[in-house]
């Protein structure tokens, strides 16, 4: 005899075109110029912005406490068209704190870099572009970069023990620089 189940909605959808994220308790954080001192090389074009212009916003599902083995977070961050000077728009950047963590990014909307360097500074980047899937190794730094003139938006799935190390990266930044150079993105030494 078949017994009836019950088959339930979804409870979050994720816009495939633009990247955001619905359901309940999805978390947000915004970081605008005003967080981000000392991010950016050029302090005198940093210092020209409003202080309350959005830079970069995120949309997470945390269905575990953080720190909890075995689980896993999500979610999308958009990160606004713009520049410091020569330097694009970017996250802040990290290292995991459970530094053998991996992280995937995976690109929806707009074009952007993925900056990476690993823990004896070596420095490179992946174009991010619609469809692109990235892995991002253990021990490895990681930042994005909108070089576009759209918003730039990408999800992400992380350990849910993996934790962020943002203290390092405030410390010693990172190797390289994505600059505009001759109007196309370029990483530059630090």
């Amino acid at each position: 005899m078949n017994v009836p189940m019950k088959i339930s909605a979804p409870k979050f959808m994720t816009d495939w075109k633009t990247g955001v994220v619905t359901g309940p308790e999805v978390q947000g954080v915004e970081r605008r110029v005003r967080d981000l001192d000392g991010v950016f090389a050029d302090e005198g074009a940093f210092s020209q912005l409003r202080p309350d212009r959005l830079v970069y916003r995120t949309a997470c599902v945390f269905p575990v406490p953080e720190g909890t083995e075995g689980g896993v977070f999500w979610g999308t961050t958009f990160i606004e068209p713009g520049t410091v000077g020569a330097e694009y728009f970017m996250t802040k950047g990290h290292f995991h704190a459970k530094a053998d963590r991996m992280e995937s990014y995976f690109t929806f909307a707009g074009t952007g870099l993925l900056v990476l360097m690993d823990t004896a500074r070596n420095c490179w980047a992946e174009e991010m572009t619609p469809g692109s899937t990235h892995l991002i190794p253990p021990y490895t730094a990681h930042r994005t970069v909108n070089t576009g003139d759209d918003v730039f938006s990408f999800g992400a799935c992380w350990p849910s023990d993996a934790g962020h190390d943002y203290d390092s990266i405030a410390e010693s930044g990172f190797s390289a620089r994505a600059m505009r150079v001759d109007g196309s993105p370029v990483l530059v030494p630090a």
